[in-house]
């Protein structure tokens, strides 16, 4: 039920952006999804906590680039402190370790890899972990679930994969459940080159409701002409919405590319910046 909600979310989404210029009214936007107009507005208002109408308007380049020149203060103080801080938009804390030389050498072997496919606010997501911590959290789509577990196996070719759904779920549950006091902070174990693990950390330091654009991330750590190799890292990152590469966007304040679907990241931002405007009212 939740991944047919966000389908009809995404659809809607893509509908009101191909039709902004048109101001569709909400009955249109409702027949799109085969809703009545009354039933639409309770689902995406549950969904993102706002009317339809102005979760476009959070989504529109005039917008973004407000917030990019909004954010920038405040990612300066962030990456000047290190700062994952806790926030009232999402709790979570998060702990990285990174993967040995030696481990990556030997392809995970000995490694017991559990994984499960599981509904979430924003589609189906497959997240796997070992005993050391998450390693892999993608969206996917319902013909695609072979060809991310080959890529699972593909990273890490001598681990033992394991389907453990029970195990899996109660991870899920904490990520995108409203935060619980005394929590036990989430770790994600990291397999990637020095280079990216260093970009990996930097997403880890925008807080929710800000945004930032490959230049300013690359200026901020100290490589202002590498925006392009950034940008690559940011589209290699293996662990979706944790480590949040849809909170970098174009310097023009267009959405730019996000592995796991733009709609999906419209999504999320939407989201996030709703939530933002809830808690500041």
């Amino acid at each position: 039920m939740q991944d047919q909600d966000y389908q009809r979310i995404t659809k809607a989404i893509e509908f009101l952006k191909n039709s902004a210029l048109d101001q569709p009214t909400l009955d249109a936007a409702a027949r799109q999804v085969g809703l009545s107009p009354y039933h639409f507005q309770r689902l995406f208002k549950r969904f993102a906590g706002v009317s339809p109408k102005r979760f476009l308007q959070h989504l529109t380049s005039e917008h973004a680039k407000q917030l990019l020149r909004q954010s920038t203060s405040v990612l300066e103080t962030s990456f000047a402190v290190g700062l994952s801080s806790p926030s009232r938009l999402h709790d979570l804390l998060i702990n990285v370790e990174a993967v040995t030389p030696g481990e990556v050498k030997s392809g995970g072997e000995g490694l017991l890899i559990d994984y499960g496919i599981h509904p979430t606010p924003f589609g189906d997501c497959l997240l796997a972990q070992t005993d050391r911590g998450i390693c892999r959290l993608d969206f996917i789509d319902t013909d695609h679930q072979q060809q991310i577990l080959q890529k699972l196996q593909a990273d890490w070719p001598h681990a033992q994969l394991q389907k453990n759904a029970q195990s899996t779920a109660a991870t899920v549950a904490q990520i995108f459940n409203s935060p619980q006091t005394g929590q036990t902070p989430l770790t994600l174990l990291l397999r990637g080159t020095n280079f990216q693990l260093k970009v990996w950390q930097a997403l880890l330091n925008i807080p929710p409701g800000t945004i930032t654009s490959y230049g300013h991330l690359a200026k901020q750590l100290g490589q202002p002409t590498a925006s392009r190799a950034i940008g690559t890292a940011v589209g290699h990152n293996p662990i979706g919405y944790l480590i949040p590469c849809h909170r970098v966007l174009r310097a023009d304040g267009n959405i730019g590319g996000y592995r796991w679907g733009i709609e999906r990241k419209q999504a999320i931002l939407g989201c996030e910046f709703s939530q933002l405007e809830t808690l500041s009212n």
